[in-house]
């Protein structure tokens, strides 16, 4: 692992991994803090554990649903592009090149789960649309180097 913790690639891949994994668990910790503010629960062992006082309720106030959207969208985003960058490392990727696309898609990440709290436009589609393409940039860099 020393070898590993020496290679600059790795070195961002892992900081960036971790920072996302920490944009994640805000994410779900956020939608329990959120749950319990609207005092509501989906089901009725909750109730009577978890959420005393809370009303059962069918379908998710617009709050903590918001929350849990940004939290699917962030989690279905955030995979592809661990996989991803792990490749990238393992087929000795440029150190430069993974700094940046790397840093890219965590600055874009982290941005877009903030903007979906927020509810703010454009910033919420930009950052989705930027992530994405950094994710598709990775995507064919991996396969170059694989080819080369």
């Amino acid at each position: 692992m020393s070898t590993m913790a020496q290679n600059p690639a790795f070195v961002a891949y892992a900081l960036s991994t971790v920072v996302l994994m920490l944009n994640l668990s805000l994410l779900w910790a956020m939608s329990g803090g959120v749950r319990g503010k609207t005092k509501t629960a989906l089901n009725p062992e909750d109730v009577v554990s978890v959420s005393k006082g809370a009303a059962l309720v069918q379908a998710d106030p617009p709050e903590v649903a918001r929350v849990l959207r940004a939290h699917q969208n962030a989690l279905v985003n955030i995979v592809p592009f661990a996989f991803l960058g792990l490749l990238f490392v393992l087929v000795n990727g440029p150190a430069r090149e993974a700094q940046i696309l790397f840093g890219a898609f965590t600055f874009f990440r982290v941005g877009h789960s903030i903007s979906y709290l927020a509810g703010k436009q454009p910033w919420r589609s930009l950052t989705f649309v930027l992530g994405g393409l950094t994710t598709l940039v990775l995507m064919v860099e991996v396969v170059r180097y694989l080819l080369s």
